[in-house]
């Protein structure tokens, strides 16, 4: 038997496992493997930072529902690709991250960048562990991929030992990965069935992972022949079409009033691989903790999550894949409540909410128009990412999600997603249109990817919002600490000087006008673009200036103090 280094022998079990392709950093501590990647046919995407290199590789999985892989090297590397570990983890993607080791025979004596992985990334994955045994490489990486994969997907970490890397050893032949469905049981689905019927009031939440183009549009059906309205969590909103007629809305950050009022009034919750956190939640304030008034049914894959926070009525371990193939089989029982209406009305609601015709904010720069322009110019299937901050408002709001696929957003909040996503996203699917939105303090978080995007050849939009501030922190500022600005005002760059200083097409939007000729031309282009649209600080939100939210806080604080005095 072929005796191959550590190195070859992990290049090896990637392609047996599908690997297509690998984001990284390169470090002298994975010298072997990237050896061994040279003439793999596994595509080696070469990225600026760990940080961003990790992104992507989420992105990735995300878009694939198979494990995304990123290397890196030991100590700062490591500490730098945490970000995206941190984002895998919060929106349960698969994940793998190499990282190079030290040699296990100067452990424990502070070597060169020595990390003890499995204190320091205990917490942010689902598995950490060294493979100190080349014999042990296709134990390993098989058992990452199941691990990343299985119940609640997430992020796995396994550190790579120079010695390890370089030691000679035997392949052993494993199997290649495959996806472990968790099926729901034949006497929950009857529950299900027998509370859907008599259901007056139901509302559908989706979200989470381990969904398909199959599921999404299976859904779609069970939604419509059941008449269900349904609304996505927080940046899961491409798991149902917009334009459909059971369409409800999101429910995330600045929900429509009318949407939290039909989940609050429900008599069934039906949530279907949403964990309903922080965001989706309102703050912990949509659903009452533990135990909801609403009749609650959730339907998740990792049982972990199956009254974890929420005491549901009926909770089904079932992955959403497994659950919409088991609920479409099942027929439609007779004497199903009319809920036509509801639907319709539900629908209606969402299309009122985001329809930016008549909304003006401050500025030269209209969002609301940009937004109609996208909407008019984009291919429907486009794939849209962003990052965190207030710009992302109008993409939650305006944008009209069609297809499975077409959004990548982390739910973790992290800055500086969108442009590694989408570098991601274009590589992965080439053919398809990809807009990255970004702020210009979110845009700056990993704005060296750009480069990135340019070298490997992802002919990307960039859609820079700059209004100048860290927008969210001083939205805040001023409704807590109004008129006092402190560390949210921003010195820019020229960002389109930037683009072009990579080779790049960019050109700056100052007015309405001057948008979709800028559109027309980076979609046409054959490089990577960037168009950098300036906005009015004042524009915080599609309803609200930054002037306003200040006075009400002055208000607000006013109206405390004169309180406070007639008490004394």
């Amino acid at each position: 038997m072929t005796r191959q280094t550590g190195g070859q022998l992990l290049v090896n079990a990637l392609k047996n496992h599908g690997v297509e392709r690998v984001f990284c950093v390169p470090g002298e501590s994975y010298l072997p493997v990237l050896d061994a990647l040279y003439d793999s046919g596994i595509e080696n995407t070469l990225c600026r930072q760990e940080g961003g290199a990790a992104m992507m590789a989420e992105a990735w999985g995300k878009l694939t529902a198979t494990p995304g892989i990123c290397f890196v090297t030991r100590g700062p590397g490591a500490t730098n690709a945490t970000a995206g570990l941190h984002v895998a983890l919060q929106d349960s993607t698969p994940m793998i991250l190499f990282i190079g080791q030290i040699d296990t025979g100067i452990r424990e004596r502070e070597a060169f960048q020595e990390v003890n992985y499995h204190r320091f990334l205990g917490e942010s994955v689902k598995w950490v562990a060294e493979i100190e045994d080349a014999e042990r490489m296709d134990e390993m990486i098989s058992r990452a991929f199941h691990v990343a994969t299985s119940g609640r997907p997430g992020p796995v970490a396994l550190a790579l030992p120079e010695n390890a890397l370089s030691q000679l050893a035997s392949s052993k032949p494993v199997a290649p990965w495959q996806q472990i469905e968790t099926c729901p049981g034949e006497e929950q689905m009857a529950q299900l069935t027998d509370l859907l019927k008599d259901a007056l009031r139901p509302m559908v939440i989706l979200g989470g992972s381990r969904w398909n183009q199959d599921a999404v549009l299976g859904f779609q059906r069970l939604a419509q022949q059941w008449q269900l309205p349904v609304a996505c969590s927080f940046r899961r909103q491409m798991l149902f079409d917009h334009t459909h007629g059971n369409y409800a809305g999101d429910v995330g950050i600045g929900i429509n009033p009318a949407l939290r009022q039909r989940i609050e009034e429900a008599d069934l919750l039906l949530m279907i691989g949403a964990r309903l956190s922080e965001m989706p939640s309102q703050d912990y304030t949509l659903l009452d903790i533990p135990s909801p008034q609403q009749t609650l049914v959730h339907v998740h894959p990792g049982a972990e999550e199956l009254g974890r926070v929420y005491r549901p009525t009926l909770a089904i371990h079932a992955s959403p894949t497994a659950f919409v193939a088991s609920f479409e089989s099942r027929s439609i029982p007779a004497g199903v409540a009319d809920r036509s209406a509801r639907v319709e009305s539900a629908h209606q609601d969402y299309l009122s909410w985001s329809t930016p015709d008549d909304i003006v904010t401050p500025g030269d720069v209209q969002m609301g128009k940009v937004m109609q322009s996208l909407l008019a110019s984009l291919p429907e299937d486009a794939i849209i990412t962003n990052g965190a901050g207030n710009y992302a408002s109008w993409i939650h709001r305006f944008w009209k999600f069609r297809h499975y696929g077409s959004q990548l957003a982390p739910t973790s909040g992290s800055m500086g997603y969108g442009l590694p996503a989408a570098i991601a996203a274009k590589l992965c699917e080439p053919e398809r249109t990809v807009v990255a939105f970004a702020g210009d303090g979110c845009f700056q978080m990993t704005m060296q990817e750009f480069g990135t995007a340019v070298q490997s050849g992802a002919n990307i939009i960039v859609l820079l919002i700059d209004n100048g501030i860290y927008g969210t922190i001083r939205m805040h500022q001023e409704r807590h600490f109004p008129g006092r600005v402190s560390a949210t005002s921003l010195q820019n760059p020229d960002f389109a000087a930037l683009a072009r200083a990579y080779g790049a097409f960019s050109c700056t939007v100052r007015n309405d006008a001057e948008f979709l000729p800028a559109l027309q031309q980076a979609m046409d282009a054959e490089t990577p673009s960037l168009i950098h649209v300036c906005i009015s600080a004042e524009a915080i939100t599609p309803t609200m200036t930054l002037s306003q939210i200040r006075q009400q806080a002055e208000k607000a604080a006013a109206s405390t103090d004169t309180a406070a005095a007639r008490g004394r």
